[in-house]
């Protein structure tokens, strides 16, 4: 299996500095993974293939090395393989007449499998929430005249993230991951889409922490205002982001090493930190709103009723059960995100794809509680249907009155007969 060719600087300076050393290095040094030959029999002379460095190796014998750590998918604890024929040549493959390594090993096909499982999972939640959230924000948008408050623009915000959040990742899955030669070559483009994308996963978790900010601020502080508040939350859930990626994208492209500029970035490096620390600060922050919450509401449901001794309020229980479902929200359930398995563990698989539920769907479960079943917006759609289906059969029962001022109608209501509304 011959290697793909690279054109970006990352990746061929450390194609380069390992051919350089393998020349260096062949007929000279013996390796852990070269075996002594008797050079008065037939024997393959070390060779350069594009990728690793083979040792001068025995007359039908194997050669082993281990998989390259700069491939993405394989698998580094694998050995990929050289056969040296009988008369000295290194083995040729049939279908293009040019010597042959054998990486195909370095791929654990079950690993591989499962991981394709995986993304198809991450595939399909990213797809049926983006769907969900531009019919969210299309209902949203139609209705803004009617549900202009702080609350729904802080919604539409977070919606938005969730849109251009759940389409990059569908791209990136479609036009990186699943290319390796993108990953190979390593281009500008995809390093670009890896900032942007991770720009906009910064501006969830922020716009997640506004909602929470919000919520707890109204809640607790009665006297605020609420225009000003929300433009500083608009600034804030945008601008902060833009700030940290900033940050990530200059130190990684200036002060990292070799594995942190290639791939497309896509390699764990110790400048993710600069992204890991805001989102963990934002988890605990909305974690702490959260609790307060329940408690102003806990202390408001234990408050007397007054000398009725009547039971708590219809509004202070509707919103207590509101705060079990903020979860979603607010994003607290990546707080058990940190918690992963070690590799190899029975528990990695359930882990990576309970993850890929919570983190594709997440999406989904906001549109459906906070748009779909928000009574403000059901209100506004059956006042909406009742108008568009309902009006030809309440013309045919309807009287009609003029005066000098107005054209009102008088309708029959059928639920109490002899009444009349106006």
């Amino acid at each position: 299996m011959l290697p793909a060719s690279s054109t970006t600087d990352p990746t061929v300076d450390l194609i380069e500095q390992r051919r350089v050393e393998c020349n260096d290095s062949l007929h000279n040094i013996l390796t852990e993974y070269e075996k002594p030959i008797d050079k008065t029999l037939p024997y393959c002379k070390g060779t350069w293939d594009g990728w690793l460095c083979w040792p001068d190796t025995q007359a039908d014998e194997y050669a082993f090395l281990p998989c390259p750590d700069f491939i993405a998918g394989f698998d580094v604890a694998r050995f990929a393989h050289k056969y040296c024929e009988p008369d000295g040549e290194w083995f040729r493959h049939p279908s293009t007449n040019k010597t042959w390594s054998n990486y195909t090993t370095c791929v654990n096909v079950d690993e591989f499998e499962w991981r394709r499982q995986v993304t198809l999972i991450y595939e399909t939640g990213y797809s049926i929430s983006l769907i969900a959230i531009l019919i969210s924000l299309g209902i949203l948008f139609y209705f803004r005249s009617s549900l202009k408050c702080a609350r729904i623009t802080l919604h539409i915000n977070l919606f938005v993230s969730f849109a251009a959040n759940n389409s990059l990742w569908l791209i990136w899955y479609r036009t990186v991951l699943n290319d390796t030669e993108v990953i190979s070559t390593n281009g500008p483009y995809c390093r670009l889409l890896h900032i942007i994308l991770h720009y906009f996963l910064l501006t969830n978790y922020s716009w997640m922490l506004c909602e929470g900010f919000y919520l707890h601020t109204v809640l607790v502080s009665a006297f605020i205002s609420e225009k000003k508040l929300v433009k500083w939350l608009i600034v804030t859930g945008w601008a902060m982001p833009a700030v940290m990626i900033n940050i990530y994208a200059v130190l990684r492209h200036f002060c990292g090493s070799d594995t942190d500029t290639i791939q497309c970035w896509m390699d764990e490096s110790p400048f993710n930190n600069v992204l890991v620390a805001p989102v963990c600060i934002s988890m605990l922050l909305n974690l702490l709103f959260l609790c307060n919450i329940v408690r102003v509401v806990l202390l408001k449901l234990k408050a007397p009723a007054g000398n009725s001794g009547t039971a708590p309020s219809r509004t202070i229980l509707q919103a207590f059960r509101a705060t079990l479902l903020l979860v979603p929200l607010l994003g607290l359930q990546y707080i058990l995100t940190p918690f992963r398995p070690p590799p190899g563990s029975a528990y990695e698989r359930t882990y990576e794809t309970i993850s890929a539920f919570t983190a594709s769907f997440q999406g989904l479960c906001v549109a459906t509680l906070f748009c779909f079943l928000n009574g403000e917006v059901l209100a506004q759609i059956r006042r909406r249907w009742g108008t568009v289906f309902f009006r030809p059969r309440a013309n045919s029962y309807t009287a009609t009155q003029v005066s000098p001022v107005r054209l009102q109608f008088v309708r029959y209501s059928p639920q109490k007969p002899g009444e009349v509304k106006v």
